[in-house]
């Protein structure tokens, strides 16, 4: 007996629509893809004035500078004309100079911080650790950094002479004291419960500083050497300004000397574009060491 054939039905295919009714749609299925496509848009505007914003007020105070001197606002011998300062700046690159005095103030720079972020690692550990040690030196430590770079400078003088060791030790001066602030305040916001967990495992003195209290304090300690590099950089140009005979600071004391506010006016630009490019290598590195921490996310935010 043949087996009756059983019609296999026809796959569903959804009824074309006609382009005159696309307007037609429910508003239900149009929302979904505005909705995306408002958020890409919205995104990258915001991405673009988050590029742009920093940008704005060097602009127009570029824009002030240009239209002060080109209208006789201020006299030219007071404030040169930013196409001077610009060839001024360019002349200096292809000689050289340039590059030999900031390579001269880098290398006073980050010897001076090496020393001052030595110092004041273990100055903030050791007063961080110990109570008593903290009751003996955080008073006279407090009361020696209200003074000032150029107040040690004649005393400074006396002992270390006019050459290098006088800068390197006022650069790891003005770097000791955030350093060794925020080192104090990291060992001191070590989280309690994980010391009292710490303690309950039975863990040593060192093991608690390695394994609880250095890790929680990594963001604050960054901090203080992000300061610490910034003071270190200002003194240095305040220490050439004074005693040297070469470096960023000297450029501007020599072209003051000369009145050629071109060359006072560029190795400013330098001082401000090597400070800046320094302060968003030290941002970069703290950001890659606080990924994946708790609270990173939101902070950075």
């Amino acid at each position: 007996m043949a087996r009756a054939q059983t019609a296999r039905p026809e796959p569903y295919s959804a009824p074309a629509i006609p382009r005159d009714n696309v307007k037609r749609l429910p508003p239900a299925l149009i929302r979904p893809v505005r909705k995306v496509e408002v958020a890409r848009t919205s995104d990258g505007f915001a991405r673009l004035r988050r590029y742009s914003e920093p940008w704005l007020l060097p602009l127009v105070l570029l824009g002030l500078w240009y239209l002060g001197v080109e209208r006789g606002w201020l006299s030219e011998q007071v404030l040169p004309p930013p196409a001077y300062v610009y060839q001024t700046l360019s002349d200096l690159i292809a000689s050289g100079d340039l590059w030999i005095n900031a390579l001269a103030s880098m290398q006073r720079v980050v010897l001076g911080f090496a020393l001052g972020a030595s110092i004041g690692v273990v100055l903030g550990a050791a007063m961080g650790l110990s109570r008593t040690v903290e009751d003996y030196l955080l008073p006279t430590f407090n009361a020696l950094v209200q003074i000032p770079v150029l107040a040690w400078l004649p005393f400074a003088l006396l002992v270390f002479g006019i050459g290098e060791p006088l800068k390197y030790v006022l650069i790891a001066k003005a770097a000791t004291v955030p350093i060794t602030l925020c080192t104090l305040q990291a060992f001191h916001q070590a989280p309690k419960g994980l010391l009292e967990v710490g303690r309950a495992y039975g863990f040593s003195r060192w093991q608690s500083v390695v394994g609880i209290v250095l890790p929680a304090a990594v963001p604050t300690l960054f901090t203080g050497l992000r300061l610490g590099f910034t003071k270190a950089w200002l003194s240095l140009v305040v220490v050439e300004l004074v005693a040297s005979s070469e470096g960023l600071g000297y450029l501007i004391v020599y072209g003051r000397q000369l009145f050629q506010l071109d060359l006072v006016m560029a190795a400013v630009v330098v001082v401000g574009a090597v400070g800046l490019f320094i302060d968003r290598g030290f941002d970069y590195v703290e950001r890659r060491l606080n990924r994946g921490r708790p609270g990173a996310a939101g902070a950075q935010s």
